[in-house]
């Protein structure tokens, strides 16, 4: 395989959205991206709330909506997903992508609901590790993503059960639908099987991250953000992830869904096997450590430790529900009122991202 282009760009707020135009030319976005199909926009709610380095920044939907229209891509959609504890209508409404939509003509999709596209029976021509034995009555995809580019707007931040997630960890919420927490257990396998779907679907996958201000700690909600100043874009799914886990620290081939994406062709996770277009990082390290919360340390055990073998039980049946009752009310109840809205309120007076953010 030849090696892959990640374009990574220090950037400022009185000039991201032309910065923006300049990391996806120099990635080359239209060389990604087939200008006679429409285009997806798959950004990236983590958390309804707005809590820094969680979420899609407006700076960065704009910035690459505004690209998209000035290059001449005019079928341009964002397509939404919902989770058992993301609220994706408080979640665009919260994170100012609304007026974003007005002001660009956006149409807004989701992908549960019937009007907006049907899930059907797909069978993978990759022979995929985990998908088939995880849903044998057939793994289900959107109708509409056929035919279309997607373009990932994921952010630089941890996470619990994958230690970083990025473009390929985008895909989890639009490919799969809210019966997606059965994959937890094989989350790694799980993102190489979707990462092959897409490039099986798609007329071409692009990803734009946001690292102005990252995640540290144990996300992709409950973490402390870190002003970085940084923004990546590429082609390959795998090498941006790549280069992301490498400037936060970690070894990308340590991480499993990047290791096995590389061994299955599927895009570049070796640093040698990747070209840097842009800043000078190789000496960048922002010491990140993922760590623990109340939420992951419950969901080793039940994902990955003793009771994983009885999971089918807690998570195929109406116990589920307690479980994600318990998640929002943790989340929702008590980190976001009484630790995590602390920290965002901080950014939002002290950090020059967090006054780029009050001004949308």
């Amino acid at each position: 395989m030849k090696k892959s282009k990640v374009t990574v760009l220090k950037v400022k707020p009185g000039t991201i959205l032309s910065d923006i135009d300049r990391l996806m030319c120099l990635a080359d976005f239209k060389s990604a991206l087939d200008i006679k199909s429409g285009t997806i926009l798959k950004d990236n709610i983590s958390w309804h709330f707005p809590m820094p380095g969680a979420n899609t920044t407006p700076w960065q939907l704009e910035g690459v909506t505004r690209t998209l229209k000035m290059h001449g891509y005019k079928d341009v959609v964002c397509v939404q997903n919902k989770t058992v504890v993301t609220n994706a209508f408080k979640g665009e409404d919260l994170n100012k992508y609304v007026p974003l939509f007005k002001k660009y003509k956006v149409p807004v999709l989701y992908n549960f609901k019937d009007e907006d596209m049907k899930w059907i029976v797909y069978k993978p021509k990759f022979k995929t590790l985990v998908l088939h034995d995880i849903f044998p009555e057939g793994i289900m995809v959107p109708d509409y993503f056929f035919g279309r580019n997607v373009i990932h707007l994921p952010t630089v931040k941890c996470h619990i059960y994958t230690t970083t997630t990025g473009a390929m960890k985008n895909a989890f919420g639009g490919l799969l639908n809210t019966r997606r927490h059965y994959t937890h257990s094989w989350i790694h396998e799980t993102l190489v099987d979707l990462l092959a779907i897409q490039k099986e679907i798609h007329s071409g996958i692009f990803a734009v991250m946001d690292g102005t201000t990252c995640g540290n700690g144990p996300g992709p909600r409950t973490m402390f953000p870190v002003e970085k100043d940084y923004m990546l874009a590429s082609d390959d799914q795998v090498a941006i992830d790549a280069v992301a886990a490498k400037m936060m620290g970690f070894n990308p081939m340590d991480l499993a869904y990047i290791r096995l994406a590389d061994e299955h062709g599927l895009g570049n996770g070796r640093p040698e096997n990747i070209e840097i277009v842009g800043e000078d990082i190789k000496n960048v390290n922002f010491n990140f450590s993922v760590g623990d919360n109340f939420a992951s340390s419950v969901g080793d055990v039940l994902w990955f430790g003793a009771l994983k073998e009885f999971q089918n039980f807690f998570f195929r049946t109406p116990l589920v529900n307690l479980f994600i009752f318990a998640s929002e009310f943790y989340h929702d109840y008590l980190r976001w009122p009484f630790v995590d809205s602390k920290s965002y309120q901080k950014w939002l007076c002290e950090s020059k991202w967090g006054k780029l953010f009050k001004k949308y």
